[in-house]
């Protein structure tokens, strides 16, 4: 399974080489381009003024960082939540220059480019010519942003995950993913030493439960079903 890092900042400014500094640090654990539910989220105290059209984009203010951790605080939590995962980002060479000034300055191993995926590069390979921000794709795909009336590194985390998943295929890249792994298992515990039970369980599953499944599979995933393919616990009625 591919485990990647969905990664998104928020800053004082555009440039850490001229005094900006990271003020937020949102990620989110995805697994075959499916979030796990596993996420790390920290404000930090830039130690320094916020500028008021930074504060405008992210409502972070002075006093709200004043007190929070320094990043150095939580650089070894967060180098361990990422581990040698790749890390996906929109506008990616922004979030690296500000988590690598950061962590350099920390005395840390910056994370090097080759780790990094840029959702923006592959949105305008797909898209050419087009507006391609976080929010522009996210009503391209359909995808809510009722959830924040201003960014915010966590949030916007979890967007770029769902945009992630649509410029990776969308949810039938995720099905196939998922048929794949079922095939896999499927394939296992054929080939391996275990036979069939002396005894055989006793079904769980009542005929009109199993009917209702059945339904169900054909009418949503259809021939992607890997159990109807190997004929496994699901009866395939008529039609």
């Amino acid at each position: 399974m591919a485990r990647e890092i969905i990664l998104d900042t928020e800053t004082t400014g555009f440039d850490p080489k001229t005094g900006d500094r990271l003020v937020e640090i949102g990620c989110i654990e995805v697994v075959d381009f499916m979030p796990t539910g596993r996420s790390f989220h920290e404000y930090c105290d830039p130690l320094r003024d916020m500028p008021a059209e930074a504060q405008k984009v992210h409502g972070l203010s002075s006093e709200f960082l004043t007190g929070k951790p320094k990043f150095h605080e939580i650089a070894d939590r967060f180098l361990e939540f990422v581990g040698d995962s790749p890390v996906i980002a929109h506008n990616a060479a922004f979030d690296r220059s500000f988590v690598n000034f950061e962590l350099e300055k920390c005395n840390r191993g910056p994370l090097p480019e080759s780790r990094w995926v840029d959702t923006l590069a592959m949105a305008k390979k797909r898209f050419p010519g087009m507006y391609n921000s976080l929010d522009a794709l996210c009503k391209r795909f359909k995808i809510s942003l009722d959830s924040r009336d201003k960014h915010g590194a966590l949030i916007d985390a979890h967007l770029l995950a769902e945009v992630y998943l649509e410029l990776q295929g969308g949810k039938e890249r995720a099905l196939e993913l998922t048929a794949v792994v079922a095939v896999n298992a499927i394939s296992a515990a054929r080939q391996g030493s275990y036979g069939a039970r002396p005894r055989p369980l006793a079904p769980r599953s009542t005929e009109e439960e199993r009917q209702i499944h059945t339904a169900f599979v054909r009418k949503n995933l259809k021939d992607k079903a890997v159990w109807i393919q190997f004929g496994v616990g699901v009866v395939v009625a008529e039609g």
